[in-house]
Formats: structure tokens, sequence, C-alpha cells
């Protein structure tokens, strides 16, 4: 299994320490990314990639490698601890440039068959808001299964975390890698997708047309029997 790492920020901290733990149990080749240092760039809000494509982003040399990884990995895994109460501001800003993936805009067919995890991890509270923030982007690009996973680890390193706490950490992370070993090879876009699928292939069959968005989903065939999720 293919498994990309994003880490949010670049201090290797307890939100790391269970992201590597769950690909180190799924077991695979893994790669990571580290935020903002593999990447800086704040998106511009130019609108260049809604009007063309992402490949004629002002970042796009940037975002490339990123890109292609993700493109690349069977599970993707999303990592930030708790900023106040959110993501931090450098994951954000990358999922920013990726709003063109959403399924209400131009569908990618290669989600339905990828897996991904976003985790956080915080001294106190916040992981939940933190987990959604990731995890809105990964269900709106269709991946497959989503999994979220949040933890209060009561400490501000992996070296001060209570006993009771890392062995929870360790049961849940056993348990969420044999899911996704479970899973894997399976196909299709999860239930939220789905579901905004389709209310824009009505919107796109009853209202004026939005372009590229309109061509981008006529040429695959979306607005008649074909699925971007459909196996070939």
């Amino acid at each position: 299994m293919k498994i990309v790492i994003i880490h949010g920020q670049t201090h290797e901290g307890s939100t790391c320490m269970v992201a590597r733990e769950i690909a180190r149990k799924v077991g695979g080749e893994s790669r990571e990314f580290f935020l903002p240092r593999d990447f800086d760039r704040p998106c511009r809000g130019c609108y260049t990639c809604f009007k063309s494509d992402l490949s004629k982003c002002p970042h796009f040399k940037e975002l490339e490698p990123l890109e292609r990884a993700i493109l690349d990995a069977d599970l993707l895994i999303l990592a930030s601890p708790v900023y106040v109460y959110h993501a931090t501001g450098q994951m954000m800003s990358l999922l920013d440039h990726f709003g063109i993936w959403w399924v209400v805009h131009r569908p990618m067919p290669e989600m339905s068959g990828k897996q991904a995890v976003a985790v956080s991890t915080a001294a106190g509270g916040g992981m939940k808001s933190t987990v959604r923030d990731m995890a809105d982007s990964l269900e709106m690009w269709g991946i497959h299964q989503v999994y979220r996973l949040g933890i209060g680890v009561q400490a501000s390193n992996p070296g001060e975390i209570p006993d009771q706490i890392m062995g929870s950490i360790h049961r849940k992370t056993d348990k969420l890698a044999c899911r996704i070993r479970k899973n894997a090879g399976k196909h299709g876009y999860n239930r939220r997708a789905r579901k905004w699928f389709c209310i824009m292939r009505f919107a796109h069959r009853h209202f004026p047309p939005v372009e590229p968005d309109y061509s981008y989903w006529e040429e695959r065939g979306w607005h008649g029997r074909k699925r971007p999720w459909d196996m070939e």
C-alpha cells in the first residue's frame, strides 16, 4: 500500500507520532510532507483553477509534487495539531489549493479507490473541529473511506503522554489499521460525495451551464449514465 502523510506543521510532536503509528501498522511504502517546509504558498483567491484548471495555478510548480503524491497514494493521512480549535493555517492553505477537486466542481475519479485518515491531537480540546476541517476536503474529494481520529493527550510532547492515554492510542491505531487493511481495494465515492454529485448533476441539467465545470462533466458522460466512481 502506498501511504502519504501530510503534516500540518514541521514540529514532530504527538500528532506526528500518531500518524506515523497508523502508517506503520497499516504497512507499505510511506512518504511524508511537512508544511510549510514542503509547501508554503497561501491561495491567492485568483480563481485561475476554476476558470481553467489546477495546472494554471500560479503556485503549481511548488504544488505539483504534493498533487502527484496524493493522486498516487492508496492511503492519505492528513495530520494537524489543534491550533485555536482548528487545523493549522498551513494545512488549510494547502487544502484551499484543491478546492477545484470538490465533487461540486471537477470530481477526480482517482479518489474512488483511496482511503484517508484525518488525525489530530491536543493537550486539551478542539480535536473534533480540527479533524472536521481536514475531513471536509477528503470527503468532498470523493475518497472512498474517510476515517477521523482525534485524541486528547494531556501533554505538550509525546514523552509526557500518560501511560493510560498512550495505551488507548495504541489500541485505537490497532483498530484503525485493521479497518484500513480490510477495506483496501474497495471502490466508490463516500456517501457525502455521492449526494453532492447528484445535487450538482441535477443543477447542471436544469440550470444554465457554468463553464468549464459543465463541459468537464459532459465530456466524461456524467450527465448521462456514467459516474466518476464507476470501475472501468
